[in-house]
C-alpha cells in the first residue's frame, strides 16, 4: 500500500485506510477520531474533496488572518526577529469562528519550516558532519520531523534503517543530550515501560488546541477530519491558513519533550486548562510537518514504521559508524576509519546482497555483533537512558558491563512457541530430557526482591508487559517480605511467577474472573476482594548473580533450594507454591497420565513444556539450526519453551487468539447490531495487526444485550453494540481506518480500535485470494484464512501483540498439509546485514512507531 510523501509544501492526497504502520497502542491512550466522527445513523461524508485535500477550500470574501499570539504569551523562549510585510494568506470565512482577529500580514518565509537533505542515503557512506541544520546549538523539531516523514513515505525497512541510523548520527554529532528526547519522541513514549509516566491527554483537549490556534469552528474541524481520517492531516490542514503576528523561534527536540512531559506531570485542579495551553505552545509555533507529526504524538499515534526493533537496530548502527573504538585492542562492534573510507557506493547487484565488498562485508558483520549487544542489554534492562548514558560514555564495548541485569528494572519474559500436541514435543526435543508444568489461568508476575542497607526489604512485582502493579498485590509484596524475613540469607532475587486467585480454605484453584475482580492499583491489604496463590517456576537471579544463562534444571533446582513452599500464618496474606511439574525422566507413561490429568481440570489451560538441559549435540556443517538451550531466552520464542493448550491438541478444536478490527451492519435478528465482525491476526514484522476472517458464530444474545463487565462468565462479555457504539464520545470505534491495521480485500462498515483478543476455533486455515495474512509465507500471493470460525471467549490476560502471529497462522495452515513448520527462533529484532538483504526493498515491511 502506498503512503503519504514526505513534502510538507505539496502532500500528497490522505487515504481513510491507514498507509503506514503506527506505534503499538495500550488500552489507556487517547485517540481523536471518534471525536469528530458522526454516528453510524448519520449519513456518509461527501466524496467530494477540495483540489489540495492537505488545505481547506479558499471560499472568496474578505480576507481574514488569525492572530494566534493573542492566545496567550508563548512560553517558547523569544528571539530577536524582525516582523516583515509579505502578501497577505487569507483563511476561508467559512472556516473560522465568528470572534473577528486583527489583520496581520508576515513573511511567507517564517511561516516555513527548514528545508534539510535527504536522511535515506547508504549510512554506510552518510557523513553527518557535513550535514546542515539551522544555526542552532541544539536540534530543532523540523528535523526530526523530516525524519519521520522520510520513514512514513516509504515501505522499505532499509530505507526506516538508514534514515533512522543517519537521523542518530547527526544528533549524536551536535548535540548528544538531545538524542534521549529524540528517541522517546519517536518511540511515542515518555519513559520506560515499567514507570507509570503518560501523557493523559483526552480528546477534548487536543480537539479544542487545534481550534483555538487555528480559529476553525467544530463543524470545520470536523469536516477536515471527515476527509482526512488522521488528526496529524487534521492539524497539518488546520495550520496550514494561520499565521502569526510574532515569528515564533523553532521548537526544539528537548523543548518538545520538556513540554509533554509538563503535560504529563500535570495533575489536580486545572489540569486540564493547563495541558490545553501547553499543547497550545507547541502547535502555535509548529510548522509544516511539526504540525502533523506533534498532533500524532499527543493523540498516541505517531503512524510511522519505526518501533523498538528500528530503533535498536538503528541505534547500534549508529554508535558503530559514529563511535570510535575505546579499548586498546580492536573489538567486534566497531570498524576503522581506514576500513570506512575504502566502502564502496551501491549498484544494483550489491543491493541484492551480490557482489558485497570486503569493507562492507567487515561492516555488515560489526552491525550484526551490535545489534545482537543493543537488543541483549535492552531486554534485560529496558530504559533507554541508561543504555544512551553508557554508551555516549563507554561505547559498545562497556554497554554489557556498564547496564547490567538490575532488581527493580524488569526483564522482557520468556515466551512459550505453541504446539498442538505430544508427539510435537517429542519430534522438537528428539529425547532431550524436559518438564511439563501445569499452565495455570492467572496473571503472570515477574517479582523482585531487594534486601537494602537497613533490613527494609524493597519488593517490585511487574506483568507480562513489564507495568509495576506493585500496589495491586499488597497480600504478595507481604508475603515476601515475611519469607525474606525468616530467610537472611536471601539478599535479593528476581523469579518468574503466576499469580491465581484460591480458595483461602483449602488453596483450590479458581478462575481468572475472580483475579479481574480485584482492584488494579492501590489496593490496601485489608481491602483484598480476592486471595491469591503465587506459583513460581523460575529464578533469573539470585543474591547479586544473574542466572539467565543457566540451565533451567540448575535454575529450577536453586529455586527449590533457597525457597520452599510456604503457607503464612496470617490470612491475609497470599500463599506461596512452586508450580505442578513432571518430568520426562519419569518416563512417557507418567508424561501422558500427567497431561490426561490436566485435560480433565476446569483450573488450567493446558501445559508448559520445558527443555532441562543444553542440546549438546552437534549439528552438521550444512545446517543452520542452532542448538536449542536451556537459558531464560528473554523476549524470545523457542521450541525451548513450548505451550500445549488444551484447545491447541489434535482432536479439540483449532484455536486461534484474534483480533475484533471492523465490522458489517448485521441482517435478520441481528440488523440492530455489528455482524459478522472482521478479526486480525498480529503481525509481528510489520507491526500491527491484519486482517484474516469474518466471523458472526458463537455470540449469544447475552453477547449482544449483556451491556455490564462482572467477573461472571456468563456476564463478562460487554455488548457489541454499545463497546464500539460509532458515536462522537466513542473511542473504539470510526468509520474510518485510523488504527494501524490492514484489511486487504476486506473493507467492513466500520473498524474498531485493536484493543482486545477474542479466543476463536476454526475447522480449518485456507488459502485466500482476499486475506492478506501470512501473504508471502504460503504463497506470494494469497494470504490466509480461517474457516467456520467461532466465537469462544474474550482473552483479558492478553494484550494485542500477544495474538497469534502470521509464523503461528501459517504453521497451522503447514501441518495440515503435512510439511515443515517455517523456521522462527523469534530474535526479531536483529538485522544480518545493513543492506544485504535478499528481499527487494518492495516487498520490505515497514515496522510499527
Amino acid at each position: 500500500m502506498s503512503k503519504r510523501p514526505a513534502s510538507s509544501s505539496t502532500p500528497a492526497k490522505s487515504k481513510r485506510t491507514k498507509t503506514s504502520s503506527g506505534q503499538k497502542t495500550s488500552p489507556g491512550q487517547t485517540r481523536l477520531d471518534t471525536f469528530f466522527a458522526s454516528s453510524h445513523h448519520d449519513q456518509q461524508p461527501s466524496s467530494s474533496k477540495p483540489t489540495n485535500p492537505m488545505v481547506p477550500k479558499i471560499h472568496k470574501g474578505s480576507p481574514e488572518i488569525i492572530d494566534v499570539d493573542l492566545l496567550g504569551d508563548p512560553v517558547i523562549p523569544s528571539s530577536e526577529t524582525e516582523v516583515k510585510v509579505a502578501k497577505e494568506t487569507p483563511i476561508p470565512r467559512s472556516l473560522t469562528s465568528p470572534v473577528k482577529f486583527i489583520q496581520v500580514k508576515v513573511a511567507a518565509a517564517d511561516a516555513l519550516p527548514p528545508s534539510y537533505a535527504t536522511l535515506s542515503a547508504d549510512c554506510a557512506t552518510f557523513d553527518p558532519e557535513t550535514y546542515e541544520l539551522p544555526s542552532s546549538l541544539e536540534i530543532p523539531y523540523s528535523f526530526l520531523a523530516h525524519a519521520l516523514s522520510t520513514v512514513c513515505a516509504t515501505r522499505s525497512r532499509i530505507t526506516i534503517l538508514d534514515t533512522l541510523s543517519n537521523a542518530f548520527r547527526v544528533i549524536l554529532t551536535r548535540h548528544s543530550q538531545s538524542l534521549l528526547p529524540a528517541i522517546y519522541l519517536l518511540s511515542n513514549t515518555m519513559s520506560p515501560p515499567y514507570s507509570s509516566l503518560e501523557l493523559n491527554i483526552g480528546p477534548s483537549v487536543i480537539s479544542q488546541a487545534i481550534q483555538h490556534v487555528s480559529g476553525l469552528t467544530p463543524s470545520a474541524l470536523r469536516k477536515l477530519y471527515n476527509n482526512f481520517g488522521d488528526i496529524g492531516d487534521v492539524a497539518f490542514a488546520a495550520k496550514s491558513n494561520t499565521r502569526t503576528l510574532i515569528p515564533h523561534p523553532p521548537l526544539l527536540v528537548s523543548f518538545v519533550y520538556k513540554t509533554m512531559y509538563k503535560i504529563a506531570t500535570s495533575h489536580g485542579q486545572g489540569a486540564a486548562k493547563q495541558k490545553q495551553k501547553l499543547v497550545e505552545t507547541l502547535l502555535v509555533a509548529a510548522k509544516g510537518e511539526e504540525s502533523r507529526f506533534l498532533a500524532r504524538t499527543l493523540s498516541q499515534n505517531l503512524r510511522v514504521g519505526a518501533v523498538r526493533t528500528s530503533l535498536l537496530t538503528a541505534l547500534a548502527r549508529c554508535f558503530v559508524l559514529s563511535s570510535p573504538c575505546r579499548g586498546s585492542t580492536p573489538c567486534p562492534y566497531h570498524v576503522s576509519a581506514k576500513t570506512l573510507a575504502t566502502i564502496q557506493p551501491l549498484n544494483g547487484e550489491s543491493k541484492k546482497g551480490k557482489n558485497i565488498d570486503t569493507a562492507r562485508e567487515t561492516l555488515n558483520a560489526a552491525c550484526k555483533e551490535s545489534e545482537t549487544l543493543v537488543r541483549k542489554v535492552f531486554v534485560q534492562h529496558p530504559d533507554y537512558e541508561h543504555i544512551l548514558g553508557s554508551l555516549i560514555e563507554d561505547g559498545l564495548e562497556m554497554l554489557a558491563q556498564k547496564v547490567p541485569l538490575t532488581v527493580g528494572i524488569p526483564i522482557y519474559p520468556t515466551l512459550g512457541t505453541p504446539i498442538r500436541s505430544f508427539e510435537e514435543v517429542y519430534e522438537r526435543l528428539k529425547g532431550l530430557p524436559f518438564t511439563a508444568e501445569l499452565k495455570y489461568d492467572g496473571q503472570r508476575a515477574q517479582i523482585h526482591a531487594h534486601r537494602q542497607v537497613d533490613g527494609h526489604i524493597m519488593v517490585r512485582l511487574f506483568s507480562r508487559h513489564l507495568e509495576d502493579m506493585t500496589s495491586k498485590y499488597p497480600d504478595v509484596v507481604a508475603l515476601v517480605e515475611e519469607m525474606c524475613g525468616r530467610n537472611t540469607e536471601i539478599q535479593s532475587f528476581i523469579m518468574d511467577s503466576e499469580i491465581v486467585a484460591i480458595n483461602p480454605a483449602d488453596g483450590s484453584l479458581k478462575d481468572f474472573q475472580t483475579l479481574a475482580s480485584r482492584a488494579r492499583k492501590d489496593v490496601r491489604l485489608g481491602d483484598v476482594s480476592a486471595d491469591v496463590g503465587v506459583f513460581v517456576f523460575d529464578l533469573m537471579y539470585l543474591n547479586e548473580q544473574a542466572l539467565l544463562t543457566h540451565p533451567f534444571r540448575s535454575r529450577r533446582a536453586l529455586l527449590r533450594e533457597h525457597f520452599p513452599p510456604f503457607v503464612p500464618e496470617r490470612k491475609e496474606l497470599a500463599r506461596f507454591q512452586h508450580v505442578e511439574s513432571c518430568d520426562s525422566e519419569d518416563g512417557k507413561t507418567s508424561i501422558e497420565e500427567f497431561w490426561e490429568s490436566d485435560v480433565g481440570r476446569r483450573d488450567t489451560e493446558g501445559l508448559m513444556v520445558k527443555l532441562l538441559d543444553n542440546e549438546t549435540v552437534k549439528q552438521q556443517p550444512q545446517e543452520r539450526v542452532k542448538p536449542l538451550l536451556a537459558v531464560y531466552d528473554a523476549d524470545k520464542r523457542t521450541y525451548a519453551w513450548m505451550k500445549l493448550k488444551k484447545d491447541y491438541v489434535n482432536g479439540l478444536g483449532d484455536s486461534l487468539d484474534l483480533v475484533p478490527i471492523g465490522a458489517w451492519h448485521g441482517n435478520g435478528r441481528k440488523a440492530q447490531w455489528w455482524s459478522p465482525i472482521l478479526l486480525g491476526v498480529w503481525d509481528a514484522k510489520k507491526g500491527r495487526v491484519v486482517g484474516v476472517c469474518k466471523c458472526m458464530s458463537g455470540f449469544s444474545d447475552n453477547f449482544y444485550k449483556c451491556n455490564t463487565v462482572l467477573p461472571d462468565i456468563d456476564t463478562l462479555l460487554k455488548a457489541l453494540s454499545e463497546r464500539y457504539n460509532l458515536s462522537e464520545d466513542s473511542e473504539l470505534c470510526s468509520r474510518v481506518s485510523e488504527w494501524n491495521c490492514e484489511t486487504g480485500g476486506l473493507k467492513p462498515d466500520v473498524y474498531f480500535k485493536p484493543q482486545e483478543v477474542w479466543e476463536i476455533r476454526g475447522a480449518e486455515v485456507t488459502v485466500s485470494p482476499v486475506s492478506v495474512a501470512a501473504l508471502g509465507l504460503v504463497s506470494s500471493s494469497k494470504g490466509l484464512s480461517l474457516r467456520f470460525p467461532r466465537f469462544v471467549r474474550i482473552r483479558q490476560d492478553k494484550s494485542v501483540e500477544q495474538a497469534s502471529d502470521t509464523v503461528f497462522l501459517a504453521n497451522m495452515w503447514r501441518k495440515q498439509k503435512g510439511e515443515k513448520d517455517l523456521v522462527d527462533e523469534g530474535d526479531e529484532l536483529i538485522d544480518v546485514d545493513l543492506r544485504n538483504s535478499e528481499v527487494e526493498e518492495s516487498d520490505a515491511s515497514s515496522d510499527s512507531g
